[in-house]
């Protein structure tokens, strides 16, 4: 019986709400992190974890609000979901936590009439398709802190700093599941130019929001209230649902090393007027403001200057952006025709040079062209050193040489908007093949405390690039005619575990991926048993072939670069007792991998160690082709 009360409550709260909502604005309150932060809580610190270790401090901060005039307060949870607890060590607090709390707001709500909001933010890393957490994982990782929530009492949802839409839409799902009759608030994170950081537009995220079912559909945090108004003016346009704005009070600024939010709570009350004008229903503030902010805000909404001349909603009458088809791949690049026409492709890397002069690579290049390699290949800034842009290397050869070049591009030192601006150039300078991977992590080379980006993964890159390739950008607004790239990927065959390998490999074909290449091949049996296991999702496979120089350089790709050399490899390298016997001896392993994997694979990235093109080429004297009638 008690339950059925308590479900009756929550729907009648929950209509009480949005009937409100329908008639006049409502006052949500300020930040909470600011606060803390402002009483000397580090930011290394967990902050939903307080609900629990320092719930009197959570429970004055949300009287705080109160005694203000918020309406509404949200639940000291933001961060509350598995992935950011386990950075804590506290992956397995999730219930309690946020029970925790939901109870803390309802204990401090008793006494006022207002609404309790559970505060549910982004997991805090990449899920599909530009990170490797699939959307299912994300969904049930929403649900279980939304039903914590919902078991500590609260009478609605707000999912808020969503910057990628996928994700928000695996949040409102997960809250539809959970508790179907709490009005659920969608808000999405924007930059200055009214875009999600996905790059999604309002008229993109609009109407995806109001198809999910979500209850209102607003914006906070990010930028202060200038931009957030011009925003959200142009979402009034595309629906009828109730909107919230919960800005920053301005764009931090640093001052004596403490980034600070300079906009007054005067300021922040004259744009709540605006924002009502604009058709705002739930107001309030994001990082940077206080009970102060709430208090003025609150006294500006009283004078109802703004509540009669509320902005209608009109239909845009616009539809969806529509993928246009890629460009076949035949038709893209001479790479492409080989690869889809199944002729056997070979490649030689060529390393950037770590200075301006490229005359090496450059007549490098010009003998490998004489003797029928088919492109050149051209890693970033392999094991992180700090070498001249591939990408600007890339083009000087095909410039220079007239032999198609195969970019590396790495996810390391790039956002995401900094990879579709790079792959838009490339595109139009005239460079069609790509490998994308991850990249070497910078602790690996000779700037061990440069900062990686990893912003996505090699599978969100894929998705990225297949994307542009059907003329979307990477939040599926349209940018015209499609780029044409070739998408290629890396593969180890010889990883311990493999199963993750396939997995990820997995990934790379769904998002996109039309060829792979390999890491050195020394171990045939793996080889052969990794192209078993992709079997059903096969896409052409090159493998990479790597002539060893030395002992050293052999137990280097074994220990260092985790490339599977057997022992019997070892010992015939041990075997020869001078550099150049050693060479010899690489080359002539090298060619007899090249040999047996040609019936298994459609091509070969043939290595050049040191700059010795040459051996790249005495190597392919093994496939018996024109290549080694011309050196």
């Amino acid at each position: 019986m008690q339950n059925r009360c308590s479900s009756c409550i929550l729907k009648m709260m929950a209509g009480d709400l949005i009937a409100r909502l329908n008639k006049a604005p409502v006052l949500c309150d300020g930040a909470m992190g600011t606060l803390l932060y402002g009483k000397g809580v580090f930011i290394n610190r967990c902050y939903d974890e307080m609900n629990v270790s320092q719930s009197d401090m959570i429970l004055d901060l949300h009287r705080q609000y109160l005694q203000a005039g918020a309406e509404i307060i949200e639940t000291n949870t933001f961060g509350g979901n598995r992935f950011r607890l386990e950075r804590h060590s506290l992956a397995d607090k999730v219930a309690e936590i946020n029970a925790a709390g939901a109870r803390l707001a309802r204990t401090a709500a008793k006494s006022f009439d207002v609404w309790v909001a559970g505060a549910v933010g982004p997991l805090g890393i990449r899920i599909e398709p530009l990170g490797k957490t699939s959307f299912d994982e994300a969904r049930a990782t929403f649900r279980e802190q939304i039903a914590a929530l919902v078991e500590g009492g609260v009478d609605l949802i707000i999912l808020e700093t969503f910057g990628y839409v996928e994700e928000l839409h695996q949040a409102v799902l997960a809250a539809r599941d959970v508790a179907p009759k709490l009005p659920v608030v969608a808000q999405v994170t924007i930059d200055e130019d009214g875009n999600c950081l996905d790059g999604s537009t309002p008229e993109t995220f609009t109407p995806r929001l109001e198809e999910w079912g979500v209850d209102v559909i607003g914006c906070n945090c990010s930028v202060g209230p200038v931009a957030m108004l011009d925003v959200i003016e142009r979402v009034r346009a595309l629906t009828s649902l109730p909107l919230s704005a919960q800005p920053n009070a301005g764009v931090p600024r640093s001052v004596e090393g403490r980034n600070i939010y300079l906009c007054s709570p005067e300021y922040m009350a004259s744009y709540a007027r605006k924002f009502v004008t604009a058709g705002v229903r739930l107001i309030g503030g994001c990082c940077g403001t206080t009970p102060d902010h709430t208090r003025v805000m609150k006294s500006a909404l009283r004078m109802g200057e703004a509540r009669s001349k509320v902005a209608k909603p009109h239909d845009a009458g616009g539809s969806k952006p529509v993928a246009a088809a890629a460009l076949p791949l035949d038709q893209r690049s001479k790479v492409g025709a080989k690869v889809a026409s199944g002729e056997f492709v070979s490649m030689v890397e060529i390393v950037p040079p770590k200075g301006t002069d490229i005359r090496k690579e450059i007549e490098g290049a010009r003998f490998l062209k004489s003797v029928g390699v088919d492109a050149i290949n051209i890693p970033d800034s392999p094991r992180a050193s700090a070498r001249m842009s591939n990408q600007a290397l890339s083009l000087l050869i095909q410039q220079e040489v007239g032999i198609e070049a195969v970019l590396h591009y790495t996810c390391r030192d790039r956002n995401v908007l900094g990879i579709q601006s790079d792959l838009l150039g490339a595109a139009a300078i005239g460079l069609h093949n790509l490998i994308c991977i991850t990249g070497d992590p910078p602790k690996m080379g000779n700037y061990p405390d440069a900062t990686a980006v990893f912003d996505v993964d090699a599978i969100g890159l894929v998705n990225i690039v297949h994307n542009l390739n059907r003329g979307l950008d990477i939040g599926g607004n349209p940018i015209g005619t499609g780029t044409a790239f070739v998408i290629g990927v890396g593969a180890n065959p010889g990883l311990p575990n493999l199963d993750e390998e396939i997995r990820r490999f997995e990934y790379k074909v769904e998002a996109g991926a039309e060829y792979a290449v390999t890491q050195p091949v020394f171990d045939l049996s793996l080889l052969e048993n990794f192209l078993r296991r992709i079997e059903h999702f096969r896409i052409p496979v090159m493998a990479g072939i790597w002539p060893l120089v030395s002992v050293r350089n052999a137990e280097f790709m074994k220990n260092e670069l985790r490339v599977s050399v057997p022992d019997s490899i070892l010992e015939r390298m041990v075997r020869s007792k001078t550099p150049e016997a050693a060479r010899e001896e690489g080359i002539a392993i090298a060619r007899e991998m090249l040999i047996a994997v040609r019936s298994m694979v459609q091509g070969a990235q043939i290595s050049a160690p040191l700059g010795r093109y040459a051996s790249a080429v005495d190597v392919l004297e093994g496939l018996g082709t024109s290549h080694s009638a011309s050196v």
